[in-house]
């Protein structure tokens, strides 16, 4: 018998929940299962999961498919369909201890109103199996809707972890060796609205950084840049423990798209917001997520989203080709011709290719802190991938001088 295997999809906020799963289907002793945990972000990730549970059943017929996360609390009927799975569960009821019991009569499906859900109190982990970067979620939800996005009918409102609990959480994790921790949300710069006096993320930020003096890096996840507030600038480009690097939910670098995703921030503000951190912090880094193809996107409107890859100075793009969501504004708007989609998808990741080409060079002679992640890979504290041609200690933070840059990564040797 084995198992449980745990195949996550998506975002941080899946890594660190699909580790709460580990524990409770472990203590519950349930075997020789593949628990799947979806993303739902695009209509290619929900083919991918579907496609991954086919495989997985071919390989493994005796295993018992367990569906979960963003794609099952959305699509429930298109995963309770397949003959492939055994269960679904929704993004509340995965961490739930009781949703994990070894029982013939517990339902097929349990997915409730994630829009009831009202606290994000998730249970304690002490640390994320074959990771030496920690995951943390400190909140979870959102209550913006932007026209193309489905993450807040998978996730619910937004809800924040208290800050005690969220030190407590850390704190265990650099116990157990990590050395770098990951703040992650859905809308991560909402913490503390729902929280009494309503504190702000650079509040935890600062509580976390005082409060666990042993935590070496600290690193925040996508960010709201426009919700930025003054304390979470201040701690972001004057403490060396938070590393210099964030990545920006950009979406467009048009003004007209932005309002009608009904984004809140302009192509001005992000470019500020970009050019305010790197005088204050000179190493800053900064990457984004942008959307090719979004419905009425003109050529001139496109060539806004180009032209902002260089105005921001960013150097990791996710680039996704628009993907409509059933239910979603957007996917009622005129569309785009796919080729159209592919092809300015293609120019935008082409951009940032060369962006990250560029960046890479400049590195070249300098020496980073890197944090190995295998035995030759590792992460720059701008989050560049290292390379090593000795073996390294995974979980290490070791300093290296880097000399060459590849297409995608850096070369290394230790410091002298």
């Amino acid at each position: 018998m084995t198992g449980p295997d745990i195949i996550t999809f998506g975002c941080r906020l899946n890594t660190f929940e699909s580790e709460i799963m580990r524990g409770h289907a472990g203590k519950a002793g349930l075997k020789d299962a593949i628990i799947f945990n979806t993303c739902a972000v695009t209509a290619e990730a929900t083919r991918q999961a579907r496609q991954a549970i086919r495989k997985a059943k071919k390989e493994r017929p005796e295993a018992r498919i367990i569906v979960t996360g963003c794609a099952a609390q959305t699509e429930t009927e298109r995963f309770e369909s397949m003959p492939e799975v055994s269960r679904v569960l929704g993004n509340e009821e995965k961490l739930r201890p009781s949703s994990w019991r070894i029982d013939t009569n517990l339902p097929r499906v349990a997915v409730s109103d994630i829009m009831t859900v009202r606290e994000a109190q998730p249970p304690m982990i002490d640390r994320l199996t074959a990771r030496t970067r920690a995951f943390v979620q400190v909140q979870n939800g959102c209550d913006h809707r932007c026209t193309f996005c489905i993450i807040p009918f998978g996730r619910g409102n937004s809800r924040s972890v208290p800050a005690a609990m969220a030190v407590e959480q850390v704190r265990r994790l650099v116990a157990e060796g990590h050395q770098e921790v990951v703040l992650s949300g859905v809308d991560l710069t909402s913490w503390g609205a729902d929280l009494e006096g309503q504190p702000k993320l650079g509040a935890l930020l600062s509580a976390i950084l005082k409060s666990v003096p042993d935590l070496k890096r600290l690193r925040i996840s996508s960010i709201d840049s426009i919700e930025a507030d003054d304390e979470l600038i201040d701690v972001i480009t004057g403490d060396s423990r938070v590393m210099p690097h964030l990545h920006l939910s950009l979406q467009s670098g048009d003004n007209m798209i932005l309002k009608r995703m009904k984004r809140r921030h302009s192509r001005e503000h992000s470019i500020a917001f970009c050019q305010t951190l790197r005088a204050k912090r000179k190493d800053m880094a900064f990457g984004a997520d942008i959307i090719a193809g979004f419905p009425t996107e003109t050529d001139a409107m496109f060539e806004n989203s180009l032209r902002i890859v260089d105005e921001c100075g960013l150097t990791f793009l996710h680039v996704f080709p628009y993907s409509a969501r059933p239910g979603t504004p957007a996917a009622r708007m005129p569309a785009i011709a796919g080729d159209v989609i592919k092809w300015r998808a293609a120019a935008l990741r082409e951009k940032g290719e060369a962006r990250m080409r560029a960046f890479l060079s400049q590195q070249i002679g300098t020496i980073r802190a890197v944090l190995i992640e295998t035995p030759s890979t590792g992460r720059t504290e701008q989050f560049a991938m290292a390379r090593f041609q000795q073996a390294m200690t995974p979980g290490a933070i070791i300093k290296a001088r880097v000399t060459a840059a590849q297409f995608s990564h850096l070369d290394m040797s230790l410091a002298a």
